[in-house]
């Protein structure tokens, strides 16, 4: 039976299919959803671990055991990770593993471009690349055939193009595997320096065994179509140059990223008088090429930054530009916002208010340094807000520390921002720290964390209490606020800013769009009060604009939060 799936539920019938027992990744656009959907699988334990180093790890002592395991995570995530990856190309597996990692060409949802065909090749662990959703499922299932054949992790390198479209995929029956015997093997899995020199070794003779692998191989395929051109390409680029050029070229498409063959790229471009490579983002394919003797084009004419597209392949290889009608008139833009309601908008307005250095971190909050709220100065990395203030404090001294806040969401807080709460308290900073809680992992989605109670599934879990940990961490002064009160969450902030010793205080109050928060009615403008001051407007909620000079409130957008009847002086918006 043939159905329509988007990329990432196909990666998880292909772990499904595969006979896969243990799932562990970090929610993070455009992987989230593969895990999601391994989740509906009851043959499968699925979880969400507190971040992509421990579901990396999680997967690895799973593939010990002796079974199929699998961690999932988006391209920044894999940074996070890569101690345990690094390591693991060298103790190898047991049971398959294979690493998903979603690449963002483009940075629809994240803070850089990386290109995570450097991390595979920097372990020495396998990667593979499909291109559609059918391939997707079925490159995944030959992963836990190679992981197992080669003794390697193997990661699928995913994008945001073919993690969230949809083709057809043949669904197939599960594979049930008994758990590989576990033996203990210390030269194996403990990588103390001596046993980590001789697996060395190991390592350089496996990746030679998989390039000559790739050279005859179902994962890297010809098509030949008689043309003078060829192109060279992976994954989603693959799709893109097929509808931009049709038969007019040949085709190699690599599904095997690293390592890469060498043979059968020489052979593809002998038979061709001039070869592209087509690929995002950096030049990987286009350099392994050339270091073989192979004369290509590519980064030259497709560039460096950003995704690639058919009008700009078509343009390039066969010169034809793009015919289309624009509109007269430059269509304004709709940068991103927080929702109506969000209980992170009261808090940001009142940084703003405050004029203090907001050293800001990954999540939807980082929409507080948008306009107008404009209250964020920083944002690095999941966790670096916590550990950047302590920085920005030890460099600046006591008045950084009065005017200095860092922010940063419960299950960030959760993946990485503890330690920087650890040495805030043990290295001893005056610095205040502003945990959002609002009760959920907000940005992915709505998946659940350490803080929420419940696990993937829905289970009653274990719930880490914010207050107690961060007592526990050394902070004396947690204090709790509702940012709906805008004057009391003033009043805290001030407070303790002005204290000399570290402190928290956690914004609690949940996401406005999840299902059991109960709203109030909609708000609205009494017109004959209205003095049109467009001070209302200055905490952004989209619910809220300007009308013949008078403020309008629209009702099928307002949750009734209250935060726009502190702004208004004159009493002009009523239940």
């Amino acid at each position: 039976m043939k159905t329509l799936m988007l990329g990432n539920e196909a990666f998880a019938r292909g772990l499904y299919e595969a006979g896969c027992k243990v799932v562990s990744s970090y929610p993070g656009t455009p992987s989230t959803e593969i895990t999601e959907a391994a989740a509906k699988y009851d043959e499968i334990y699925a979880e969400w671990a507190p971040n992509e180093k421990v579901a990396m790890e999680v997967a690895l002592g799973a593939s010990i055991a002796g079974v199929r395991s699998f961690c999932g995570m988006k391209h920044v995530g894999l940074n996070v990770a890569a101690d345990p990856l690094y390591t693991a190309g060298y103790t190898g597996v047991t049971g398959g593993m294979v690493i998903a990692v979603a690449d963002d060409p483009g940075m629809h949802s994240s803070q850089n471009e990386q290109d995570s065909r450097h991390h595979a090749a920097a372990s020495k662990t396998m990667m593979i690349e499909p291109s559609d959703s059918a391939e997707c499922k079925e490159f995944t299932k030959m992963a836990f055939e190679l992981s197992e054949r080669f003794d390697v992790p193997v990661i699928v390198r995913m994008s945001t193009r073919v993690s969230h479209s949809q083709s057809a995929v043949e669904l197939c029956d599960r594979e049930e595997r008994e758990p590989i015997p576990y033996k203990k093997d210390a030269a194996k899995y403990v990588m103390m320096p001596g046993n980590a020199i001789r697996r060395h070794p190991i390592v350089e003779d496996r990746m030679a065994a998989i390039a000559e692998y790739g050279e005859d191989c179902p994962l890297n395929t010809v098509e030949d179509n008689g043309a003078e051109i060829g192109v060279i390409t992976a994954g989603i680029c693959y799709q893109y140059a097929k509808e931009a050029l049709g038969d007019k070229v040949n085709y190699l498409k690599l599904g095997i990223v690293n390592p890469m063959p060498v043979k059968i790229i020489k052979d593809f471009a002998a038979k061709c008088s001039k070869v592209y490579v087509i690929e995002e983002l950096d030049d990987v394919i286009e350099t392994h090429c050339r270091k073989n003797g192979v004369t290509v084009q590519g980064k030259e004419l497709f560039g460096w930054l950003g995704e690639i597209s058919q009008t700009k392949i078509r343009e390039k290889i066969l010169g034809i530009k793009p015919e289309y009608d624009t509109f007269g008139d430059t269509v304004p833009v709709r940068p991103p916002v927080m929702c109506a309601g969000c209980p992170h908008r009261g808090l940001f307005y009142c940084l703003s208010k405050l004029k203090v250095n907001v050293s800001g971190d990954i999540g939807c909050y980082t929409l507080g340094a948008t306009a107008p709220l404009c209250a964020m100065d920083s944002t690095i990395c999941m966790g670096a807000s916590v550990s950047a203030l302590h920085g920005f404090n030890k460099a600046l001294g006591a008045e950084a520390e009065k005017k200095s806040v860092a922010v940063i969401g419960d299950s960030t807080f959760m993946h990485s921002g503890m330690t920087g709460l650890v040495n805030i308290a043990y290295n001893a900073t005056n610095s205040t720290v502003i945990i959002l809680d609002n009760s959920i992992t907000g940005m992915t989605g709505h998946q659940q964390n350490p803080t929420t109670g419940k696990n993937l599934k829905g289970d009653p879990a274990a719930a880490v209490n914010l207050e107690e940990l961060c007592h526990a961490i050394g902070i004396k002064s947690v204090r709790v606020v509702d940012p709906y009160h805008m004057a009391e969450t003033e009043k805290v902030i001030k407070e303790e800013l002005e204290k000399e010793e570290p402190s928290v205080i956690i914004s609690r109050r949940p996401c406005a769009l999840l299902k059991y928060v109960k709203h109030k009615p909609a708000l609205r403008c009494d017109k004959d009060k209205c003095v049109g001051c467009k001070q209302c407007l200055k905490i952004g909620c989209p619910a809220i604009s300007i009308h013949d000079k008078k403020m309008v409130i629209d009702h099928t957008q307002c949750v009734g939060c209250g935060i726009c009847t502190e702004m208004c002086k004159v009493g002009a918006i009523v239940e």
